[in-house]
């Protein structure tokens, strides 16, 4: 055992190996973190998105946002996006939220009551939820 260990180290192209080893494990650990990485990222972009203006806006208009009221959107937009909408608006119970679909963001908001005094423009698409 002692003479294969003599003859490894003596031979440079079993350290080179020994040093391309190291290198890909290195790679292989961070190509799993940089996957998760990954996976949480794209997980979060297909979860609605606030705009710093839709998040004033709830507030002010005190839009109780629940889980069901999120996933509710969540499909509302998916489904606007596989229909190929751009700007959507979302009509539900709770209001109307303006989303950018590419981008998976509210842009704005309104409850129920403001619904009816408003004209929504610039939008291609409407989703009841």
């Amino acid at each position: 055992m002692g003479r294969i260990n003599e003859l490894n180290q003596a031979n440079p192209i079993n350290q080179l190996t020994n040093a391309q080893t190291l290198k890909l494990q290195h790679a292989a650990q961070t190509q799993v973190q940089f996957g998760d990485i990954l996976q949480q990222k794209i997980g979060e972009r297909q979860n609605v998105q606030f705009s710093k203006h839709a998040v004033q806006r709830v507030q002010e208009r005190g839009i109780e946002m629940t889980d069901n009221l999120l996933n509710g959107l969540n499909h509302a937009i998916q489904k606007a996006r596989e229909k190929g909408a751009k700007d959507v608006v979302v009509i539900g119970e709770k209001g109307a939220f303006i989303v950018n679909v590419p981008n998976n963001v509210v842009v704005t908001t309104m409850s129920g009551t403001e619904m009816k005094e408003n004209i929504f423009t610039n939008i291609d698409s409407a989703v009841l939820m």
